[in-house]
């Protein structure tokens, strides 16, 4: 899920939806209330936001700053003028991005995107077995066979490839699949879809490759 801090309540409606329709769920929070869930947010909630959106705040650099020191997730802040300063002091601060509004959904996921590239480097996929996980969108494969998921599987294989070796509690990944405040969505669909998942992986595998158990979670190993 991504983070918007952003003191105008239209401007996150709009932000909202338009990532709603690219299959992104996002989180607004003032100024304010944000500097105080960062400070006290769980670390596990933190492992959940895949990016941080900075808007008109007053003190975007402090903000910035303030995430860097407890996230390594993508910091895109977006500005309203051109200003060099401006820009300098919100890359010096922290952030891995600076656009100028208006921004469309499209453009600020690709730039998220090219952040990952920079930090993954060659590993824009991940190989398990004969299974091969991919960040950019695609669907995974077997052995250069394409195997097609809806998105949300599709998603959820992402989030544990991205985290392979690493148990992830059932939580955290309804964390980053829906997002940590969507309350219209009960916890439990994470396990009808991964029941799901593990049944295609298991057929075109041959065997399932996710572990699970109780109280940790799941995993790829």
């Amino acid at each position: 899920m991504y983070i918007l801090i952003e003191p105008s309540e239209l401007v996150a409606t709009g932000f909202a939806s338009s990532l709603g329709r690219e299959g992104v769920p996002l989180a607004s929070f003032l100024p304010g209330e944000f500097l105080d869930w960062v400070s006290a947010a769980p670390s596990e909630d933190l492992r959940s936001v895949e990016a941080f959106l900075v808007g008109n705040c007053e003190n975007p650099d402090q903000v910035s700053k303030l995430i860097r020191s407890h996230s390594p997730a993508p910091v895109i802040a977006m500005s309203d003028s051109n200003s060099l300063e401006r820009t300098l002091a919100l890359f010096e601060a922290g952030a891995d991005d600076v656009v100028r509004k208006p921004v469309h959904a499209r453009e600020l996921l690709a730039r998220v995107e090219a952040v990952r590239r920079r930090e993954r480097a060659e590993a824009r996929a991940v190989t398990v077995g004969r299974l091969r996980v991919y960040f950019d969108g695609r669907s995974p494969d077997v052995e250069g066979v394409e195997l097609p998921l809806p998105r949300r599987e599709r998603r959820i294989l992402e989030i544990l490839a991205g985290n392979r070796g690493r148990w992830l509690t059932k939580q955290q990944v309804f964390s980053a699949t829906y997002g940590l405040f969507d309350d219209q969505v009960q916890e439990s669909v994470v396990e009808s879809h991964v029941s799901k998942l593990r049944r295609k992986l298991a057929q075109a595998l041959g065997a399932d490759p996710i572990e699970s158990r109780r109280f940790l979670g799941y995993r790829l190993p």
